[in-house]
């Protein structure tokens, strides 16, 4: 591992640390995965995935820094840093907040699916929805 990718995430640790406190919270990885999971509609992060953000050994995907930081009531960049590294088309969240967690799931289990399989799920799709518009 490089030394800014290594500097980057003992930042990124530091940084959510801060922001823990800031709110009033104590920095340890119970809290932190309690609030976390009570506040982001994706899959629960686990107790170890959590402390290894605290620890500056991993740095969260943009989707659950956003939630981190709307849950501590910081902007993004305060746990990103100003000018981070990650790209701005990153910066556009996946779905919107009108979409529920069960089509969040479904969504993201489709874009998994290889090409051909996602072929025919789209073609279903679309001849479901031609046949309940006519």
């Amino acid at each position: 591992m490089d030394k800014d990718a290594k500097a980057d995430k003992a930042l990124f640790a530091e940084r959510l640390r801060r922001a823990m406190i800031g709110a009033g919270l104590e920095p340890k990885a119970a809290v932190l995965e309690r609030g976390f999971n009570q506040n982001f509609y994706g899959e629960p992060m686990t107790l170890h995935g959590v402390a290894r953000w605290l620890k500056g050994e991993t740095v969260p995907p943009y989707a659950k820094v956003v939630a981190l930081a709307k849950w501590l009531k910081v902007p993004v960049e305060n746990l990103y840093g100003a000018g981070g590294r990650h790209a701005a088309e990153e910066a556009r969240p996946k779905f919107g907040p009108e979409i529920g967690y069960q089509e969040r799931e479904l969504f993201e289990a489709f874009l998994k699916l290889p090409a051909p399989q996602r072929r025919i799920v789209r073609e279903i799709i679309v001849a479901f929805s031609k046949s309940v518009g006519q």
